[in-house]
């Protein structure tokens, strides 16, 4: 029997190259697709060693035209971060509109599973909470979020109408706040800025009273529930997060704790559209995958506050490159 080959856009970023390492170790051979644009190198530098793993510099919003066959397509390819799509506005547009329809095109073409990674910002600023995925969402279509909750909203109904006229085997996986090693700390989400200023002696800068709440899953509990998602006939969407919640003061004081750290904490102005909570209701998930988060919000932050400690300023690696 031929090694199952797995499909990842969006490989060499945060979430990507995690789901890249652990589909190497389940005995896959990986194709990583990727632009670069807020992936990195770094990211999947050492993934060779763990076996058949190739690297193409490609953009989704392109025609994709690989060689072989696939068991599975995972869609992540789009700026995630507040900092990066607002940076990035037309691209993450692009990557949800055009870079949808091309992983979908490249899972019929390959028989393959579709898994979606949409987000929990189909919600908006959430008026139900928690949030299961019955509830439509409370967004604001022309505000400065907008291109990325009305990109992975229109990626949902893309992939729906996909499953429903083309008979493409389908999942939408809606993702939480998710933090661990190789975030970048300049992408402008809590974990990885809190972590930065606190290791380099720098105040934590809170936005509004601290008073918002987030839900974060550490990177190995949603790669579980990634690949929980692929193994099953689910099509979702299912939320895939951590049901417990923290508010941002409150998370910048547990950063502090544990990294040791004298900083002191400073209040900034509130990001438009910032949502004041944000929290899973993973009933579906624990239902329909047998899947929950197991990792504890501070056994994760050790481990990435780890991460940082050693990878702080680390140069982009070199990886052989592909072109389509």
């Amino acid at each position: 029997m031929s090694q199952p080959c797995a499909i990842v856009a969006g490989g060499a970023g945060f979430v990507g190259s995690h789901l890249c390492r652990r589909l190497l170790r389940e005995g896959y051979a990986v194709v990583c697709m990727d632009n670069l644009l807020t992936g990195r190198h770094r990211n999947i530098a050492a993934l060779e060693s763990l076996g058949p793993f190739r690297f193409v510099h490609w953009d989704v919003t392109r025609r994709i035209r690989l060689p072989g066959e696939a068991e599975v397509v995972f869609h992540l390819a789009s700026p995630a971060s507040p900092a990066d799509y607002l940076r990035y506005p037309l691209e993450t547009l692009a990557a949800g509109s055009a870079g949808t329809q091309n992983t979908l095109e490249l899972a019929r073409e390959k028989g393959a599973r579709y898994i979606l990674a949409s987000t929990s910002e189909v919600y908006g600023t959430p008026q139900v909470h928690p949030q299961p995925e019955t509830y439509w969402g409370h967004v604001n279509p022309v505000g400065p979020r907008s291109v990325y909750d009305e990109a992975k909203r229109f990626s949902e109904a893309l992939v729906t109408a996909h499953r429903e006229s083309c008979g493409i085997d389908t999942a939408i996986a809606r993702i939480f706040n998710t933090y661990g090693p190789r975030m970048r700390n300049t992408d402008g989400r809590a974990v990885p800025t809190f972590i930065a200023q606190a290791l380099s002696g720098r105040p934590l800068t809170v936005t509004g009273t601290g008073a918002q709440t987030r839900s974060l899953c550490y990177i190995d509990d949603l790669i579980e529930g990634l690949l929980a998602l692929r193994a099953s006939s689910v099509a979702g969407p299912v939320n895939l997060g951590n049901p417990h919640e923290i508010t941002m003061l409150g998370l910048a004081r547990m950063i502090l704790h544990a990294t040791g750290s004298a900083s002191s904490i400073t209040f900034s102005e509130r990001p438009e559209d910032d949502p004041d909570i944000r929290c899973p209701d993973i009933t579906r998930a624990r239902r329909e995958l047998a899947w929950a988060p197991k990792i504890g919000l501070s056994e994760g932050l050790d481990r990435t506050i780890a991460w940082f400690r050693t990878h702080a300023g680390t140069r982009d690696a070199v990886v052989r490159t592909t072109m389509l």
